[in-house]
């Protein structure tokens, strides 16, 4: 195991389980509360409709459940062993964080295609008609604008000779 993995799998879990909580109550609540109606929060801005997608974001995909979960064990596979392979240090905490919510994300949305045969959305943004998601979307999209600006801004290229295969 690389130096400072059970810092990186600690700091994993402590996102990890209580994140897949959340997303799991919520889309329970989702799915009991809001199959027969909408809730509106806050009027023209914000509702909770339920809606079940077969498919991936923005409906992409639809009908397309097996596809779509052999790609996220793939995307989850991959992001764990890169979990374990981050060099422990505080620079690298954003860059574990990023990766935990990814995974959190990814494992919460397949947990719905796995046992419901459609992931639960339920979260709607009326004002500017944005497609119904949940909080495991969530997850993914603020781990990956996170991702995309620490590769852009923060880190260097050296930053990342963790990723490189070490040769004999």
């Amino acid at each position: 195991m690389v130096k400072g993995a059970k810092k990186n799998i600690i700091i994993f879990l402590l996102i990890f389980v209580p994140g897949l909580l959340l997303d799991q109550l919520t889309k329970y609540f989702a799915r009991k509360d809001l199959e027969a109606r909408e809730k509106v929060l806050i009027k023209k801005v914000l509702e909770l409709r339920f809606l079940k997608n077969t498919g991936a974001v923005w409906g992409s995909f639809q009908g397309k459940a097996l596809v779509l979960g052999i790609v996220s064990i793939i995307l989850i596979l991959a992001l764990c062993y890169m979990l374990v392979k981050i060099p422990y240090s505080k620079r690298n905490i954003p860059l574990i964080i990023a990766f935990s919510l990814i995974i959190c994300g990814a494992i919460g949305n397949l947990i719905d295609r796995l046992y419901f045969k459609y992931v639960t959305d339920f979260i709607y943004f009326s004002l500017i008609n944005f497609p119904i998601f949940n909080v495991a979307d969530i997850y993914v999209t603020c781990a990956t604008f996170l991702l995309i600006f620490l590769i852009l801004f923060v880190y260097k290229d050296e930053d990342f000779e963790w990723l490189k295969r070490k040769k004999n």
